[in-house]
């Protein structure tokens, strides 16, 4: 796949997830194989040009962080204009602009989903970033601020004459926020309004089969994964291989999730700091454990970490805990199968089912976020 004068190893994407897709994250996901680009968290264009310590954080990269690109939101033209630019010497490979975030301190200022109701306005900022930078601009949006307003193809046929090289469709419109199930024909209608540009699609990608399905509904180019990631960081590597051979790839086992679970934390202290690493490795971690089978004591446990030897104590004593109810595969013994006769503890509503639930978002009507 191609964006612009790039030439991408996959036609998967690492969506901006905010206090999530960090370097840290974005450098455990590229080993693991499979991502063809990742994008950092969305950051405000004036905290970029102020030069914020927490912007620059943000934006943070590494030699192993490529090919990648920097997400600003704001809607005044100078900054955004500014910013880029920024993005470009910081050696960002493009520049992606929020129009899609529903949530309200981004909206009130203009950004995000506000984008996507002033289309004239909207390309004309577009046009002053793209004229500013030699890297390639791209713009993430939704299908409209609501069923009322499904604005998605009219922008993106906005943008493409402004020059952006590729849009990014989460298939919800903003007042949805998280809710419902994405919208395919949604999706496809952007496709189908564009000329040539990619299309990538975005939403309740969960799996590798998910990943084929919109891909073969909507006809996009390529499929940007979000909080997916955080439940299966290998779902790139495995989508990859199914949409390359058409085979499924097994599941991680146990073994291969704490070492990458354990490289994940590391990169979070060298990051942060041991006690800031660990602290905020508490709301990491729990994503693994979802796939570790019953671990209720391990996810009450790594709760209070502070510090490398607390987050290693937790993990020994999780072992010892675990192997007398799970074989090797995280699948509860014979002995221990649902029934009367199972703790309560065991019965951790993640676990063994593997319920697919979603990273938290703001509470309520979406207005309040």
């Amino acid at each position: 796949m191609r964006l612009g004068p790039l030439t991408l190893s996959s036609n998967l994407f690492l969506s901006p997830l905010a206090g999530y897709t960090n370097l840290p994250m974005r450098l455990t996901v590229r080993e693991l194989g499979g991502l063809g680009f990742a994008t950092t968290d969305l950051v405000n264009a004036r905290s970029l040009i102020e030069r914020n310590p927490t912007a620059l954080k943000l934006v943070a990269s590494a030699p192993g962080d490529r090919p990648w690109a920097v997400q600003l939101f704001g809607a005044v033209p100078e900054e955004m204009r500014d910013a880029a630019v920024i993005c470009q010497e910081l050696g960002a490979d493009a520049v992606d602009i929020n129009m899609g975030c529903p949530v309200k301190k981004v909206v009130k200022i203009g950004g995000g989903s506000a984008m996507m109701t002033e289309l004239d306005k909207t390309a004309a900022l577009v046009r002053g970033m793209i004229a500013a930078v030699k890297i390639p601009v791209t713009a993430k949006m939704r299908l409209g601020w609501d069923d009322q307003n499904l604005t998605a193809p009219d922008l993106a046929r906005t943008l493409e004459d402004a020059g952006v090289a590729a849009v990014f469709v989460h298939g919800r419109t903003r007042a949805q926020g998280f809710a419902g199930q994405v919208n395919l024909a949604g999706i496809r209608s952007v496709v189908q309004a564009v000329k040539s540009i990619p299309v990538i699609g975005n939403g309740d990608v969960t799996t590798p089969e998910a990943a084929r399905h919109m891909m073969a509904e909507t006809g996009c180019t390529g499929v940007s994964i979000g909080r997916g990631a955080f439940y299966d960081p290998w779902i790139f590597k495995r989508t990859d291989h199914l949409l390359r051979t058409g085979e499924l790839l097994p599941e991680p086992s146990f073994e291969e999730r704490v070492r990458v679970l354990r490289i994940h934390f590391e990169r979070y202290v060298e990051f942060y700091g041991e006690a800031h690493g660990a602290r905020l490795f508490r709301r990491v971690a729990p994503w693994y454990a979802r796939r570790f089978g019953p671990a209720k004591p391990f996810k009450q446990a790594i709760l209070g970490i502070t510090s490398r030897a607390d987050f290693e104590r937790a993990l020994a004593e999780y072992f010892v805990w675990r192997a007398r109810f799970c074989d090797d595969s995280g699948r509860l013994l014979p002995l221990y199968q649902p029934g009367p006769m199972v703790a309560s503890f065991m019965r951790d509503p993640d676990d063994p089912v593997f319920a697919r639930e979603s990273i938290p978002v703001p509470k309520g009507p979406v207005e309040n976020w």
